[in-house]
C-alpha cells in the first residue's frame, strides 16, 4: 500500500526520532526469511533493547540525512531490516548471532556516529564483550588493589594470633 505525503512525513519523523536515540544502526538483508524466523528475531531484539524495523530505503535515507549516520545511505540497497539501539554491541550481536543460525539473514553494513562499518566490522563489533561485562571487569580491576591492601593489613593481626596459638599449644604440650 502506497503512502501519501502526510503519511510519509509522519513515518520519516518517527524514524528520525529512533535514529536520534540510536548509538548504532545495523542493516541486514532479510530476503527469504519466513514470518516465524522474523518473529523470533524481533523477540530476541526486544530482549536486548534493540529496535528492528523494515523501512523503505528512500524513507530511511531521508531520515538519516543530517545525522551522524548519513554515510550509511550508500549501503541502503535491497530489502533491508534496520536494527537500532542505545548499545552498539547489542545491536551487532543480535543481528550477527541470528545471521549465524539463519543463512537467509545477511548483515550488510552498520554505522556508529560518523563511522560506517562493513559487514566484517559489524561482526567484529559483535564479538566484543557487552557494556555490562566491560563495566564489571573495570570495577574488578579498580577494586583489586584495595582488596589486596585490606588482606595485607589483616594478615598482621592474623599472624600474631596464629603465633600466640602456637606458643599456647607448645606450652600445653610441654
Amino acid at each position: 500500500m502506497a503512502l501519501n505525503k502526510q503519511q510519509k512525513a509522519v513515518k520519516i519523523d518517527q524514524v528520525c526520532a529512533m535514529v536520534a536515540q540510536a548509538k548504532a544502526i545495523v542493516v541486514a538483508e532479510y530476503r527469504g526469511l519466513n514470518v516465524e524466523s522474523v518473529t523470533r528475531l524481533r523477540r530476541q531484539a526486544r530482549g536486548q533493547g534493540v529496535q528492528l524495523r523494515v523501512l523503505k530505503n528512500t524513507l530511511a535515507r531521508r531520515a538519516m540525512t543530517g545525522t551522524p549516520f548519513a554515510g550509511l545511505s550508500d549501503h541502503l540497497v535491497g530489502p533491508l531490516m534496520y536494527g537500532m539501539g542505545p548499545d552498539p554491541i547489542a545491536v551487532a550481536k543480535v543481528l550477527s548471532s541470528f545471521a549465524k543460525d539463519n543463512d537467509r539473514l545477511v548483515v550488510k553494513a552498520g554505522a556508529m556516529a560518523d563511522f560506517v562499518m562493513d559487514d566484517k566490522a559489524v561482526k567484529a563489533l559483535a564479538t566484543m564483550p557487552s557494556r555490562e561485562e566491560l563495566l564489571a571487569k573495570l570495577m574488578a580491576t579498580m577494586q583489586a588493589p584495595v582488596a589486596q591492601f585490606v588482606r595485607t593489613l589483616n594478615e598482621v593481626p592474623a599472624r600474631l594470633v596464629r603465633t600466640l596459638a602456637a606458643v599456647r599449644d607448645a606450652r600445653q604440650a610441654a
